[in-house]
């Protein structure tokens, strides 16, 4: 409930007492609050609009600070004027109910700044917009991991500051998400997603663009366990082949959108019987990809030797793998001292291709 202050209630008071005072002398403030001016007018205000109005007296900063806790939506995104932070002091302090918060894009939001609005909020939050805030830690992430339960969406594009602890802790407190993204995130880790991706059998909409950790092993778990899978956006993700993407496809039937621009090692024969679906990809049709030359199709990669060799065949004595550029020394290393393999050894972590440098972890 809406309550009311002792100047309020005296005012109330004397206008009920006064059976002369006529109709002309009435104020908008003296309408009920909290049936008529909150619910049915406050909403039409936008968060300008309420800071301008606090601005005129005392009885309408405490009606625009009412209207605040009762906000349910706050959209900041792109929202870069000057003495915006003092502002947004006073939205972290009045706000109680909010369940949609974007933020996207906010240089000027911090930790300091960001953590009292988390708090007052935390139990409600169901879609947290934090694309692009460059100044802010995983600190202000704690709160939304652990205590919003009825989170639903959770942006975090181009965020450098998450980590790979802070994605173990979403696997253990969020399960429900449906819309996820975390593009340009380059410190999180192959291992890491794959465990997450096995928690989140809702996720509808997920973007891992340019995230170099996204590997074929990556997109097999999202196909086994994110069924619900309909929008995917895999710009930029190199280390990804046609063996990714079709064991993505073959289990995600519902999948509509594929996007998947500039991943070199993505051809036409994984992407045709996609497009027979109706599913949209926003390469186009490349007719003479379809049979060019692919590494895929005449080298071993990590991949295949990992399952189809180091996992499928325990009695493996000898593997010959000179001359294959996309064997390294991430799936390499762990079988030398009990396979005899052809090749010497290059250091665990040096790629036998620069253009073709998976992030495999074994």
């Amino acid at each position: 409930m809406c309550s009311l202050h002792v100047e309020e209630e005296a005012h109330l008071a004397a206008m009920a007492g006064n059976r002369d005072r006529t109709l002309t002398c009435i104020e908008l403030f003296d309408i009920c609050w909290e049936d008529v001016l909150i619910p049915h007018m406050s909403i039409y205000l936008s968060l300008k609009d309420l800071f301008n109005l606090r601005c005129c007296s005392q009885t309408a900063r405490r009606f625009a600070e009412t209207a605040l806790e009762k906000r349910q939506e706050l959209h900041l995104s792109g929202n870069n004027t000057r003495n915006i932070d003092l502002g947004f002091q006073v939205v972290a302090r009045c706000c109680r109910r909010l369940e949609v918060l974007h933020l996207a894009c906010c240089k000027w939001l911090t930790d300091d700044l960001l953590l009292p609005l988390l708090t007052n909020n935390k139990h409600r939050l169901c879609a947290v917009n934090l694309n692009e805030c460059v100044n802010i830690t995983a600190l202000s992430l704690q709160p939304i991991i652990v205590e919003c339960k009825d989170l639903r969406i959770l942006k975090l594009s181009k965020c450098q500051w998450l980590t790979t602890g802070a994605v173990d802790a979403l696997t253990l407190h969020q399960s429900k998400l449906v819309e996820f993204d975390i593009s340009h995130c380059g410190a999180i880790g192959e291992r890491c997603l794959i465990i997450f991706f096995r928690k989140l059998n809702k996720l509808t909409v997920l973007s891992l663009a340019h995230t170099p950790s996204v590997t074929d092993q990556v997109l097999i778990q999202i196909g086994n366990y994110c069924r619900e899978l309909e929008h995917i956006n895999l710009m930029g993700c190199v280390a990804i082949s046609d063996y990714g993407v079709h064991a993505l496809t073959v289990h995600c039937l519902r999948l509509r959108t594929l996007q998947i621009r500039r991943c070199p090692r993505v051809t036409e024969r994984s992407l045709a019987p996609l497009r027979q679906r109706r599913l949209y990809i926003d390469r186009p049709w490349q007719d003479n990809a379809y049979n060019a030359y692919n590494l895929n199709d005449f080298y071993p990669s990590d991949f295949l030797v990992y399952y189809a060799l180091a996992k499928s065949c325990p009695r493996l004595q000898s593997l010959m793998v000179q001359r294959c550029p996309l064997v390294t020394e991430r799936v390499l290393a762990p079988l030398r001292g009990r396979v005899h393999l052809d090749r010497p050894s290059m250091g665990y972590n040096l790629p036998a291709s620069q253009h073709h440098r998976l992030f495999l972890q074994v």
